[in-house]
């Protein structure tokens, strides 16, 4: 009789008994590899995942520097010139450029880049103080949607499609005729009432998908309450979208101000804004168009960061079109 062999037996082969069978040593198996677990190695997120992405992207950073730019300008236009935007002097009106008048003079005799630098503070005030009441209206009414639904989504709902109706443009311009006192504070409310919409729909529809995800299943089976949930593991998994739309809609606030002021609707002559002075320079646009161009490029370069910025964080936030 020959003796037994060592080996794997056959597939479906029955083993006898006496018969030897291989087992491989554990330290010879790649199972210990493919188990093992760097627990030195930083936990990922969306965010950071983004993050990664963003900051390899010439875009981003290009679009990041200018905005801080402003930011900065906006805190503190002492530091860029010293001249006073609202100082008249009708002697030097419509002059060029000089020493004293970098880029000129207006009509009504006030340094052109005095007014520009001091322009954009309310701007970018109006832009950045209506983003932040509609992320926070149309991100709470979104979130209540899209998480309880039933009636109170069918209600929220509807009245989010009879705003979101109303053009932005032509439910300020009506709104603001009947405002007695116009300044950063009612530009923005009026804007923001008409904006919110857009948000809460975003917001509606990416808590519609996380709420079926299974770490929201797992927090509602151990006790935790339907809210705590909402605020804990829903909104912060659902904020991504929101946070696109609100950067793009940051530049889409200022360039409406600006076109309110323009139309002599927005804020009033004695703030200084773009869109006041590109309405101004309206009458020397044959005889003198740079006292047009200088404040129609800062409008035109700050829409265009926020926008830039935008798609930037559109492409990184979403994770289809993420490549790992």
């Amino acid at each position: 009789m020959s003796e037994p062999t060592t080996g794997r037996p056959a597939p479906g082969a029955a083993v006898r008994p006496g018969q030897e069978r291989f087992v491989a040593p554990l330290e010879e198996t790649p199972l210990a590899a493919v188990d093992a677990v760097d627990d030195s190695a930083p936990t990922g997120g969306v965010f950071s995942e983004a993050w990664k992405q963003l900051r390899k992207r010439p875009i981003f950073i290009v679009a990041s520097l200018i905005i801080l730019l402003l930011v900065v300008v906006s805190l503190f236009p002492s530091l860029f010139t010293s001249t006073n935007p609202r100082f008249v002097d009708l002697s030097t009106a419509l002059d060029g450029p000089s020493a004293e008048h970098p880029l000129g003079v207006t009509r009504g005799g006030t340094d052109v880049y005095a007014r520009l630098i001091y322009g954009a503070r309310a701007s970018v005030s109006v832009g950045i103080l209506t983003t932040v009441m509609v992320v926070v209206v149309g991100g709470v009414v979104g979130a209540l949607a899209g998480f309880y639904g039933g009636w109170l989504d069918a209600v929220l709902s509807r009245v989010a499609d009879v705003f979101f109706a109303l053009p932005l443009i032509l439910g300020a311009i009506v709104l603001l005729q009947t405002v007695r006192t116009r300044n950063v504070w009612t530009v923005a409310l009026t804007l923001a009432l008409f904006g919110w919409p857009q948000v809460a729909r975003i917001m509606r529809g990416a808590v519609l998908q996380v709420r079926t995800n299974e770490y929201v299943t797992a927090a509602k089976s151990l006790g935790l309450s339907r809210m705590a949930t909402l605020v804990r593991h829903v909104v912060p998994n659902a904020l991504g979208p929101v946070i696109v739309v609100a950067t793009i809609s940051l530049g889409t606030f200022i360039a409406a101000e600006a076109t309110l002021s323009f139309l002599s609707l927005g804020l009033p002559p004695n703030i200084v804004s773009w869109g006041g002075d590109i309405s101004n320079a309206r009458a020397t646009l044959r005889t003198n168009p740079m006292v047009l161009l200088w404040p129609s490029i800062g409008l035109s370069v700050t829409v265009l960061s926020f926008l830039m910025l935008g798609d930037a964080l559109r492409d990184a936030l979403d994770p289809k079109g993420r490549t790992r």
